[in-house]
């Protein structure tokens, strides 16, 4: 009995598709890469690593902060994000996702990653 539920376990697990989430503080001196480096370079893990995926940012924490997207060293656009607010973001191949600090205090966000549907 043990068996088949087991497998009846890891049948329903490997229906869903990977969804990764990560929480950070990010402290008023500290800009931070999320994505866009490579494994063991970026803060979160991103399962659409070298492929077109949406960021879905949420501001956690009591302060704005920012976040920019760059492509090669050259930034791409730069977000505000309001307390509460959350944001999608597209993540084409090779763009690189930051958070930058408010300069007034610590920011807190939640980041996920969502499969871009074609």
């Amino acid at each position: 009995m043990r068996t088949f539920t087991l497998i009846i376990a890891l049948i329903l697990l490997t229906q869903f598709e990977v969804i990764a989430q990560s929480e950070f503080v990010i402290e008023p001196s500290q800009s931070m890469i999320m994505t866009g480096k490579g494994t063991g370079q970026d803060a979160t893990i991103n399962p659409y690593f070298g492929e077109d995926c949406v960021a879905i940012i949420k501001n956690i924490g009591k302060r704005q902060f920012s976040i920019r997207v760059q492509q090669d060293g050259k930034i791409i656009k730069e977000i505000t994000i309001l307390k509460g607010e959350l944001k999608k973001v597209s993540l084409l191949k090779g763009y690189e996702l930051y958070f930058d600090p408010n300069p007034k205090g610590i920011a807190k966000a939640s980041i996920d990653y969502e499969k871009v549907n074609e």
